[in-house]
């Protein structure tokens, strides 16, 4: 079984940067790819950026040329490095690791004010 634990969410002013960390633990070896989810307030959780294992990402248009996402596979760890963060990015941001299921971390809240 996986674990994942995000960090590094928080507020900051539009225009600004923050970088979000998914630790993962247990049984990482049959962990395939894995992804950053966010959800904000009355809408559904949306995909945002996914690494598979072999490096290849793909991001949703809304973030394409404002964040990265990465994977250090010493660490066991994923990042998102968010760049000129805007209003509507503001949601609840979720990391996801696939095996033979998903799991999901317990979230971490980015608020962009304007």
């Amino acid at each position: 079984q996986v674990q994942l634990v995000e960090s590094g969410g928080g507020l900051v002013q539009a225009g600004g940067s923050l970088r979000l960390s998914c630790a993962a633990s247990g049984s990482i070896f049959g962990i395939s790819a894995m992804g950053w989810y966010r959800q904000a307030p009355g809408k559904q959780r949306e995909l945002v950026a996914a690494i598979s294992g072999g490096g290849t990402t793909n991001y949703a248009d809304s973030v394409k040329g404002r964040f990265t996402i990465s994977r250090d596979s010493a660490k066991n760890t994923l990042y998102l490095q968010m760049n000129s963060l805007k209003p509507e990015d503001t949601a609840v941001y979720y990391c996801a690791a696939d095996t033979t299921r998903r799991t999901w971390g317990q979230g971490t809240q980015v608020t962009v004010s304007s």
